[in-house]
């Protein structure tokens, strides 16, 4: 568990929420998208709730979530807030498309995760610690599995780190 809990640290993973909706908060007004992203874009960052590592298409969770938050922020909650992050999402998909024509970026669960559990008056500083709470389960389930079969759950990977020898801090481990 503590392992897993650890590979969610930074913002690429299970804190990749709160930098997306601060970029929606960095935007302010929707008149100010285009030139707010287009200046991220051209610094070389990351928009946080866009692109993914596995799903090559529009991340299916983000649909969900995305119908979840139109729910809630027509019923309950801050409409002018949801129409801006509409409209970020629009204009950052627009803009990633003119920039990687050949390389398809599309939203992922991050930016509706964010929305949604600010919504929730969940402060940023926990969307991480919600992340992991939802994953918990699975990663009992998993070590359980691990104890009952007696071998490691291991990605398929390869190492191609130094071998033969011990390490220093400055080596490189992994690929």
């Amino acid at each position: 568990m503590t392992g897993a809990i650890g590979a969610l640290k930074g913002p690429l993973h299970g804190g990749a929420p709160g930098p997306a909706l601060q970029m929606v908060f960095d935007v302010g007004q929707p008149d100010r998208a285009e030139a707010v992203i287009r200046a991220r874009l051209d610094r070389g960052e990351r928009l946080m709730g866009f692109g993914h590592r596995v799903y090559r298409v529009r991340d299916p969770r983000a649909d969900v979530l995305g119908r979840a938050a139109e729910r809630f922020y027509s019923a309950d909650g801050d409409r002018d807030l949801y129409a801006l992050a509409t409209h970020v999402e629009r204009t950052a998909l627009r803009l990633l498309r003119e920039r990687k024509p050949d390389h398809p970026i599309q939203t992922n669960v991050e930016f509706y995760t964010a929305l949604l559990l600010h919504g929730l008056g969940i402060p940023t500083d926990l969307f991480t610690a919600i992340f992991a709470v939802g994953r918990v389960a699975g990663w009992a389930a998993h070590a359980l599995e691990q104890l009952r079969d007696g071998r490691l759950i291991r990605p398929q990977s390869v190492y191609d780190g130094p071998t033969g020898g011990s390490l220093t801090s400055g080596d490189r481990v992994g690929g």
